[in-house]
């Protein structure tokens, strides 16, 4: 599927008569993190669609990073006798009691995006290979900045596994080169208001920086944003993570030097038809519980093969 926002949200009007009157199948229920980014827009959307393409009915609910909203729109699901949920977690941690409530109400749970630290819960958790990403994405910073530099990093939300493994990709490649110094690293929670914030502190104590490696595009976004009210945009390295259409755009006016596409699209619908395999077949379409989608990185040389919103177009 090649999804667009536009044909994302017309997705419900255009499906055929048939297709409408099977939502009897059974409710889907999809518990994303917030919509107002446009990675988890994406990701609640494809997965509602898909489910819908499929004959179930679906619906769309965000917990916005709290483990209580989590827990009860958990409850309205099995309320509601969903016959799946597609989760993206809230808390590593924090958000296994709601997985295993859902469990023992007898429904299947099929993660998304961000893990959770137990295993055998989940009927499958379907995330990004944050690793690879995260050595992709500095290896091009590295080629774009050099082997000489100070830099600073933003980091995302403390609770999600993701920001430490991105950290540590990034560590990973950048302490290959001794003359590349890190100034200062600032958590921001995934969000551009807290990375235009966080990057104003930063430059303040550290004016001469020549980088920044941000572990998503939120962050970098709001990074950027800073950089150009302080006249220190131009000559900066800026890199990000997620492949979102504004950080394409900022890819396209050279604001930022790449960003790592996350295969949100891909994995959100597989996760959807993993869900309605198990429904009808009562066993797993895939043995192992952990999944990984490989990252790919956009910059100048492909930018114009994005496709759609997290969609890179291999062929051309």
């Amino acid at each position: 599927m090649n999804f667009t926002r536009r044909t994302i949200l017309a997705t419900v009007a255009t499906l055929p008569l048939m297709a409408q009157a099977a939502m009897a199948d059974g409710l889907i229920s999809i518990i994303v993190n917030d919509p107002s980014n446009p990675y988890w827009f994406t990701e609640g959307e494809v997965a509602k669609a898909t489910a819908e393409e499929l004959g179930y009915d679906a619906n769309v609910t965000a917990h916005k990073g709290d483990t209580n909203t989590e827990s009860n729109l958990v409850d309205t699901a099995i309320t509601n006798q969903a016959k799946a949920i597609i989760l993206d977690p809230a808390n590593a941690d924090g958000s296994v009691g709601a997985v295993k409530k859902a469990v023992e109400a007898g429904i299947p749970v099929f993660i998304v995006n961000a893990e959770i630290n137990q295993s055998g819960l989940a009927k499958a958790q379907l995330v990004s290979n944050n690793a690879q990403g995260a050595a992709l994405g500095a290896m091009a910073w590295v080629e774009a900045i050099g082997d000489e530099a100070s830099y600073v990093e933003l980091f995302g939300a403390p609770s999600d596994n993701n920001a430490q493994t991105r950290s540590n990709g990034f560590e990973t490649v950048l302490s290959q080169y001794p003359d590349l110094v890190e100034k200062a690293e600032e958590v921001a929670n995934w969000d551009r208001t807290q990375g235009y914030s966080k990057m104003q502190s930063m430059l303040q104590a550290n004016p001469d920086i020549s980088g920044v490696i941000s572990g998503n595009d939120e962050m970098a976004l709001g990074a950027i944003a800073a950089l150009k009210e302080a006249g220190k945009l131009e000559g900066m390295v800026v890199g990000g993570f997620d492949g979102s259409p504004d950080a394409v755009d900022a890819v396209k006016a050279g604001e930022l030097t790449y960003t790592v596409l996350q295969p949100v699209a891909i994995f959100a619908e597989e996760a959807v038809r993993q869900a309605d395999h198990f429904i009808n077949n009562g066993e797993l379409k895939v043995a192992e519980e952990k999944q990984l989608f490989d990252c790919m990185l956009i910059d100048s040389s492909n930018v114009d093969a994005y496709s759609g919103p997290f969609t890179l177009d291999q062929s051309s």
